[in-house]
């Protein structure tokens, strides 16, 4: 069974590929080099790999009613990843620099 929602739409998470497509074009030279290498590693291009985006949402059901209490997107996710709050601590914490992320390798690419 195939279900079918807007969910991730609604929240922000989930784009057309149009939609993707024509901010791409727009925002083209301010995106981070992480973006590209990410869609490349993906198999798909930047719209492509931008037409879902991660998310976390929290929800209250109170009193038979649900209520939408939180939701956060790409960099408001690093609570999650457990070497970010290490590397924050480092002496030179991520030293990601203009290029940022882009120091994340597999351990065989280096």
């Amino acid at each position: 069974m195939t279900l079918t929602s807007e969910f991730n739409a609604d929240l922000g998470y989930s784009s057309s590929e149009e939609t993707t497509r024509a901010w791409v074009e727009q925002n083209r030279g301010s995106l981070p080099p992480i973006v590209d290498s990410n869609a490349t590693a993906s198999g798909t291009d930047v719209a492509g790999y931008l037409t879902e985006s991660p998310g976390f949402s929290a929800f209250v059901l109170e009193d038979g009613a649900v209520y939408h209490s939180y939701s956060t997107g790409w960099r408001g996710l690093e609570f999650l990843m457990g070497y970010y709050p290490i590397l924050d601590h480092a002496p030179k914490g991520r030293d990601e620099g203009p290029d940022w992320q882009l120091w994340l390798r597999r351990h065989d690419e280096y």
